[in-house]
């Protein structure tokens, strides 16, 4: 069967190709054929992160060009830890801990490929199931006299931790066998021809094709995507919290979608062509409007809601839009003490007792105690000039008090000066 697109032109002009193993080959496979390809994702975590995006998004575009996505979860390799892009050894995770990231993860990998969608359909695989029943010995005579240890030290990731002070243990090393074989086995398995990855993965990608020729005496491809970095050449997707993680547990939507809001302009068009649907012409109207207005952020609007509903469900951006609204001043009412921990999670806390607010609490006093006045006169002043909101709702009594009515959740309420000023107030019984 023919693919519909031709992959390789759409994936370029996203500037989504680093590197491919017989460019020509490979570029004549993908448009005379629906190949089989595939990723792997090794569960160090419960949930995949922003890094993991560019490929998952890649495989997306894969099975929607007509080709079929095979998604490796890296239970085995996942024992052992990727040297790749590692200054030092990784801490080996228990059986237990790598069962419940894999079942994690694969939940979320639902939302970027489609497993029931006919002879393209995607399928999940997890290399645990078929390095189990190896013996070391079996692996060492079937596999390992297949592939030569100067191939393994020629590779960059090895060369750099042997030439570091961490250096590499024999089980780092050996992580390139893994996974080249991986490469095989889904061949034998699937007909994979393919397999994509970040551009810190070429030398395991390239073990792969050299280990599938000497074993099975074929020809196997490799293509390369660059890792997601900054323009200024550091690592996108971390915050102060973090990684940016794609599970709503790790990461909540608000939080998700006001990353991408806040995207410098000189990255914004980048990730348009990674991560959204849009077509050339639609990036390219919104770079224009970059250039001419970029006031209006029309870039990261975009890119916000494309990748919010996209990780989280419509669901998801609408609690985001919510959140977003109520931050910039929407009144606050029927909100959950999650969502309202979510919003707020950075601004100041204070906790009264909860006689404080049952006896009324005057809002003179409630901002002292918030840090928002410093002293009652000040409190009155701000009043009586219009600045201070309870809830985002303006008050004008300097004499207003504070009861049980004014909690916007069972236990909270929020307090704001001026326009951008806030601080949540905690009554504990």
């Amino acid at each position: 069967m023919k693919p519909n697109q031709d992959i390789l032109a759409e994936l370029s002009w996203r500037g989504l190709v680093h590197q491919m193993t017989d460019p020509q080959g490979l570029s004549q496979l993908l448009r005379e054929h629906s190949v089989t390809l595939y990723a792997g994702f090794d569960p160090t975590a419960d949930s995949l992160h922003v890094g993991h995006l560019v490929a998952l998004m890649t495989l997306r575009r894969f099975q929607q060009a007509g080709h079929r996505p095979v998604v490796l979860v890296g239970g085995a390799t996942g024992m052992i830890g990727d040297p790749s892009g590692k200054s030092q050894e990784r801490n080996l995770l228990s059986r237990e801990q790598l069962e419940h990231n894999i079942q994690a993860i694969g939940e979320q990998l639902a939302r970027f490929v489609d497993f029931h969608c006919g002879s393209t359909s995607a399928v999940l695989v997890n290399n645990y199931q078929w390095m189990k029943d190896f013996s070391y010995l079996d692996f060492l005579r079937d596999v390992g006299k297949f592939f030569p240890v100067n191939v393994m030290l020629a590779k960059e990731s090895v060369k750099a931790r042997l030439e570091s002070d961490a250096g590499i243990s024999y089980t780092e090393f050996s992580y390139m066998l893994l996974q080249a074989y991986d490469f095989v086995y889904l061949y034998d398995r699937f007909g994979c021809l393919l397999q994509i990855g970040g551009s810190d993965q070429w030398g395991n990608i390239t073990a792969g094709i050299d280990l599938a020729r000497r074993m099975r005496g074929v020809q196997l491809y490799g293509l390369t995507c660059p890792l997601l970095t900054k323009a200024d050449g550091t690592k996108m997707g971390k915050t102060e919290q973090g990684a940016l993680w794609l599970s709503p547990r790790r990461t909540s939507p608000y939080r998700f979608y006001q990353y991408w809001i806040n995207v410098e302009d000189a990255d914004a068009g980048k990730c348009l062509r990674f991560f959204s649907q849009l077509s050339q012409q639609e990036i390219e109207e919104l770079d224009r409007s970059r250039a001419q207005e970029p006031q209006k952020r029309a870039s990261q609007k975009q890119l916000a809601e494309e990748l919010t509903r996209l990780v989280h469900g419509e669901e998801g951006l609408q609690r985001a839009r919510r959140a977003t609204e109520i931050f910039f001043g929407r009144q606050i009412d029927q909100v959950s003490q999650q969502e309202l921990e979510e919003i707020f999670a950075d601004i100041p806390h204070a906790q009264l007792p909860w006689s404080r607010l049952e006896q009324g609490l005057p809002l003179v006093e409630a901002l002292v105690e918030a840090g928002l006045c410093k002293s009652k006169s000040e409190s009155r002043r701000l009043i009586s000039q219009g600045g201070a909101y309870v809830n985002n709702r303006r008050v004008a009594e300097t004499e207003t008090v504070l009861t049980l009515q004014h909690l916007v959740t069972p236990e909270s309420l929020v307090l704001r000066a001026g326009r951008k000023k806030y601080a949540v107030l905690q009554f504990q019984k």
